[in-house]
């Protein structure tokens, strides 16, 4: 794996192009179209020569008849070349695009719990869209931009070497002074770029935070502080979209050329005067200079723009090379007991030797002062984290030794965070591997959670759309939902974090049925949060400064009149 922070721009950019490598065929003849065009940007003073040489030198009119065909060819040519190379270019940019953000997409979804945790979701979002969407776009554009910059100047420097090779040499100078005044021009434009980069992220925060933090800002008066740190904002973004717009560097850089191509047309007249270059060669030489003038500017702004693409373009391969979870292996899970044990597990600070058994359908509650400590154990049974010690057995399979997909294939996971995706209430409820259900299957796992009660109600029934975040159903109808995605999914292991609030007691009796519906005959691990849950379970397991500290029933521990005696009454 390549560190990406030391990596050349031309490791970057063989990188980009073996994405594109796949539509080679589409590459290949856009690559064609786009030297064809500048192919007949180098021809134009070629046949302004040949045509007035012809004419005044010569005085062939025979040759005239020909020179609007000529004219018309070479127009067609070019506008045909150059609509094919457009074409292709948003064609590979757009295919590219869509390409890489299916590629980032699958990683990130593959890649460990930490990185979601400490990672923004704006920042992954940003990679999605707007960063490839640039590197894409832009990048492709300035590629074949450059590609066709640099062969018009290279078919130009030939032509006027060819006609006279001494102002040759001196029209020359021009490229290192364009480059020199554009280099430093760049590096201040550069800068300023990254200061306003950094000014609007601070500026989106502020926004954020105050949309997020509206109830505090209204209950503390701190409208007039948010509209000041908006206002800020918005000046300080002001003045780096100034300092970033350097207005001034255009006119210099012609300003200059003027002053280099001023001598180059003096001595180009004397030399006609002398009858060392003819009229049609001082002017062809001429148009010559003033394109490859032109040719030469948009080479270094396009180079310039690939530079920038080729920045961005770090911080979506540093996504692409972050390790994804380890998935080594091998064992299949078909039909399961669902026997768990914790064998001396160890988690950094947050686990300290832990070590218990879940027998076969087992219901077993987790109580305990440190959520911390609770959520950790609970997400080693999936996989989610590893332990730094100790190891977790399923069957007596360790694990690791179990492929990830099989595994999680077999736990169930409820979460107090219910979480509902933008569509209709029957794809959440057939929700990933389980897309392929019937719609009976989907109607039976809906009755069995009591969600059907409220669906039936709904006019477009199971095909209403939950909006984002399920914000369309209540908290209870979403507990419903995703307690029928579980029914659907059938697993013989369930992970369930109460909710520790719910609005009615109706809701909460049919929520209750279904939740002992759905653990009947399951190994079920519970984070318990209520004192009925905590009656009914096999065994609670009580979990203090890292470790396990008693276990046993609800009777039996209330008797032992230890930790759990005195945190059982703060239970609602």
């Amino acid at each position: 794996m390549l560190n990406i922070h030391n990596t050349s721009n031309y490791q970057l950019c063989l990188r980009l192009m073996s994405h594109a490598a796949p539509y080679w065929l589409a590459l290949t003849l856009t690559l064609f179209s786009t030297v064809l065009v500048a192919t007949t940007h180098a021809v134009i003073p070629i046949f302004i020569e040949s045509m007035l040489d012809s004419i005044f030198v010569k005085r062939n009119s025979n040759s005239i008849e020909f020179i609007p065909l000529i004219i018309i060819i070479l127009f067609i040519v070019r506008n045909l070349s150059d609509c094919i190379s457009l074409h292709g270019t948003y064609w590979i940019s757009n295919t590219l695009t869509t390409s890489i953000q299916i590629i980032i997409l699958n990683k990130i979804l593959r890649l460990p719990t930490y990185h979601h945790q400490y990672q923004a979701e704006e920042k992954f979002s940003s990679e999605l869209t707007s960063n490839i969407t640039q590197i894409t776009d832009e990048g492709i554009r300035s590629l074949f931009s450059f590609i066709r910059n640099l062969f018009t100047i290279i078919g130009l420097l030939i032509w006027i070497i060819y006609l006279n090779w001494d102002l040759s040499l001196l029209a020359l100078m021009i490229g290192p002074i364009i480059l020199l005044s554009m280099r430093v021009t760049h590096n201040q434009s550069h800068r300023a770029d990254k200061k306003k980069l950094l000014t609007t992220k601070h500026f989106l925060q502020t926004i954020k935070e105050s949309i997020e933090n509206q109830q505090v800002i209204l209950l503390h008066g701190g409208q007039q502080n948010i509209c000041k740190r908006f206002q800020n904002g918005l000046d300080q973004i002001q003045q780096s979209s100034i300092q970033s717009t350097n207005i001034l560097r255009d006119p210099l850089i012609h300003i200059i050329v003027a002053i280099v191509l001023s001598p180059i047309f003096y001595l180009s007249i004397q030399n006609t005067f002398t009858d060392e270059v003819t009229v049609a060669s001082f002017i062809s030489f001429i148009i010559s200079i003033l394109i490859l003038y032109l040719s030469l500017t948009q080479l270094i702004k396009a180079s310039e723009s690939l530079q920038n693409c080729l920045s961005s373009a770090k911080d979506i391969f540093y996504i692409l090379d972050l390790e994804t979870e380890p998935d080594l292996g091998k064992i299949v899970l078909n039909n399961i007991q669902g026997k768990i044990e914790f064998k001396n597990i160890s988690c950094n600070k947050t686990l300290q030797n832990i070590s218990f058994v879940m027998r076969p359908k087992e219901k077993t509650a987790l109580v305990g002062s440190s959520d911390e400590a609770i959520n950790t154990l609970v997400n080693l049974l999936p996989r989610l984290i590893q332990p730094s010690n100790g190891e977790v057995l399923l069957d007596n399979h360790e694990l690791t030794n179990i492929k990830l997909e099989s595994l999680r294939s077999k736990i169930g996971f409820l979460s107090t965070k219910i979480k509902l995706f933008n569509d209709s209430i029957a794809a959440n409820i057939a929700f990933g591997d389980m897309g392929h259900s019937t719609e009976s299957e989907i109607i039976a796992a809906a009755h069995a959670s009591h969600a059907i009660e409220f669906i039936k109600k709904m006019p477009q029934g199971m095909q209403t759309l939950v909006g984002v975040n399920g914000i369309k159903l209540s908290r209870e109808q979403n507990q419903h939902i995703a307690i029928a995605r579980l029914f659907l999914r059938n697993p013989p292991i369930l992970i369930l974090d109460e909710i520790t609030t719910i609005l009615d007691p109706k809701s909460e009796k049919l929520i209750r049925l279904a939740l002992d519906n759905l653990m009947r005959n399951r190994t079920t691990l519970i984070i318990a949060r209520r004192k009925e849950t905590l009656k009914k379970v096999d065994r609670i397991i009580v979990i203090e400064k890292n470790r396990i500290v008693e276990s046993g029933s609800h009777k039996t521990l209330l008797s032992e009149k230890g930790l759990y005696e005195k945190i059982y009454p703060l239970y609602h």
